[in-house]
């Protein structure tokens, strides 16, 4: 099986952390979005994990290096394309479509979610799926009496269903999916000047292709600052019974109210942290109590009372403050 990850988006909701990291590469509960999301996706697998093909836009060699090593950690070769424009979901996808053959995964990359399904990999195609309170902000499947997929009605005003699509897609033929996105692109089928999946679903699904749904325990958005927030507050409760504070950090005269994730070589010191904190590799925390909040790699908090915040990387903050959201580099005392 084969898991296809276009996120070449800019994460403009996510700025200033997506100036200098694409939005997921950023950490939670230490560990980068996306490698969570292909995680997830191989535990609701029946089958191995042959390739990972990530969608790109132009991050550099080292976020390059970083995918490589996530489909590595896994089993799995890597490939990787390139989005150089912002044409739509049809046609991000399309951009691998050399790697559109056999059993497919399609997950987007701003998007976590808890499964107890096993993916049926015999299926026509599986679409992941969540009950909302408020189906007009998404697309929803509307369903039949034998549980399969009759239509996609995007942000319906009227009720029609609350199944939201959250984003991931399995396909048995990854060359059907091929072609249709093809037949897209070959015929400038757009909406907005987007070529959008959904046409590409529609299509199919006339055509005789029989579409279910995959309804996930807990589907979590990295959309924002406050989302992604709370998404690590989510994947932090979901590993509280497992070991998160790493051997090399020193805790000092200080308090670690768990869950909480503590990187390598990180240093606390006449602190209270936590509940649902996160700090990255060689950050120190000192004179400061931090809660519900992530901080990155390499950052120095000193004389703080934190919460609900998002902190980069090599960030130097002192001084009391209440809420934050400071991306890298950044240095200031209050």
């Amino acid at each position: 099986m084969k898991i296809i990850v276009p996120m070449a988006g800019m994460g403009k909701r996510m700025r200033p952390h997506t100036l200098t990291v694409p939005k997921p590469l950023i950490p939670i509960a230490g560990k980068p979005i996306v490698q969570r999301l292909v995680e997830e996706i191989a535990k609701v697998s029946n089958e191995s994990i042959e390739e990972i093909a990530f969608i790109i836009g132009d991050f550099g060699k080292e976020v390059e290096n970083q995918l490589c090593e996530i489909a590595e950690n896994i089993g799995a070769k890597y490939s990787i394309y390139y989005q150089n424009e912002a044409l739509g979901t049809a046609h991000a996808i399309h951009c691998a479509a050399e790697s559109l053959s056999g059993k497919v995964v399609v997950a987007f990359a701003d998007t976590l979610f808890k499964a107890d399904f096993v993916l049926d990999a015999e299926a026509d195609s599986v679409i992941w799926v969540q009950k909302v309170e408020d189906p007009s902000a998404f697309g929803v499947v509307k369903l039949d009496g034998d549980n399969r997929i009759t239509d996609f009605v995007e942000k319906p005003q009227e009720f029609v269903s609350d199944l939201a699509i959250i984003g991931i897609y399995y396909f048995k033929d990854g060359e059907n999916l091929r072609s249709e996105l093809q037949y897209l692109l070959d015929n400038k089928v757009v909406v907005n000047g987007e070529y959008q999946l959904t046409d590409a679903l529609e299509n199919m699904k006339n055509k005789g292709l029989v579409f279910k749904p995959g309804q996930v325990i807990e589907w979590m958005d990295c959309g924002n600052k406050d989302a992604t927030v709370h998404t690590n507050q989510r994947i932090l409760e979901y590993h509280k019974d497992d070991e998160l504070v790493c051997d090399s950090s020193s805790i000092e005269n200080s308090i670690v109210i768990p869950p909480c994730y503590i990187g390598e070589n990180v240093v606390i010191k006449n602190s209270i942290v936590g509940p649902h904190v996160s700090v990255g590799a060689g950050t120190v925390v000192s004179n400061t109590m931090v809660r519900n909040t992530i901080v990155q790699r390499n950052s120095n908090l000193e004389h703080l009372n934190l919460e609900n915040s998002m902190i980069g990387n090599h960030v130097d903050i002192q001084g009391d403050v209440a809420e934050l959201n400071v991306g890298d580099f950044a240095s200031f005392t209050k």
